[in-house]
């Protein structure tokens, strides 16, 4: 599909409520033409069948949607192992909104089958100083490393990470209790050692209390870790 054929098929699926509701939660973002999210899934699987090099050559970054599709497109469409690194690398490079990140990770499914590669890969994010590079490597990690093999390593990772930004801490906290839900045992001695910073503590804690997945005896402990805000004057 060429450009202009994937702005009409956004313009004929846009919801203009849905629109404004998406943009509320996304201040300063690319505009939003208000396509929902499944649409565009669906899309970049047909996209994925075709010529998605061309695609992605070609594709604009006009709005929240285009962005999008392109990350959809480069965790459906099957590529070497080099190439799909280079293509995630690239659109990593256009993420400025924490939706951007989040709903392509997940797709990038490939990471399972090269972890070690991956996980190299993701160390330079980790540490960048750049608040969506780093929520970019840290909602990979949860989405695709918190297993047996990888979760001293992935606590390790958000123990010792410095997020640039609230988009990066909220990434840690939503890490840490992914793996708390996992692996509590393990996850406990980052929680109780302080090693994370109050706001990220204070949130990964809340995510916790909030889960489904999380005893209430495991609630009421980590809920005794709290820290208290810090006063303004």
């Amino acid at each position: 599909m060429v450009c202009q054929e994937i702005k009409d098929f956004l313009a004929a699926h846009a919801d203009a409520r849905y629109a404004a509701f998406v943009t509320s939660l996304m201040p300063g973002a690319r505009p939003v033409v208000g396509v929902r999210l499944p649409v565009l899934r669906a899309l970049a699987k047909e996209i994925a069948k075709g010529d998605w090099r061309t695609y992605l050559e070609e594709a604009v970054d006009d709005t929240f949607e285009e962005v999008m599709l392109q990350g959809y497109v480069t965790g459906a469409a099957r590529m070497p192992f080099e190439e799909q690194i280079d293509r995630m690398t690239a659109y990593v490079r256009k993420i400025n909104d924490w939706a951007l990140c989040d709903s392509p990770c997940s797709g990038f499914k490939f990471v399972r089958k090269h972890r070690e590669e991956v996980w190299a890969f993701l160390q330079p994010y980790l540490y960048s100083g750049e608040v969506f590079s780093q929520r970019f490597a840290v909602v990979m990690l949860l989405a695709h490393f918190v297993t047996d093999d990888f979760i001293d390593r992935v606590l390790e990772a958000c123990a010792a990470v410095r997020p640039s930004g609230y988009y990066a801490s909220m990434a840690v906290a939503w890490a840490v209790s992914v793996c708390f839900a996992k692996y509590p045992e393990k996850t406990r001695p980052l929680l109780a050692g302080g090693r994370l910073d109050d706001e990220t503590q204070n949130k990964a804690i809340q995510k916790i209390v909030d889960s489904f997945r999380v005893a209430e005896w495991d609630k009421s402990w980590v809920r005794t870790l709290r820290r208290p805000k810090e006063r303004k004057s």
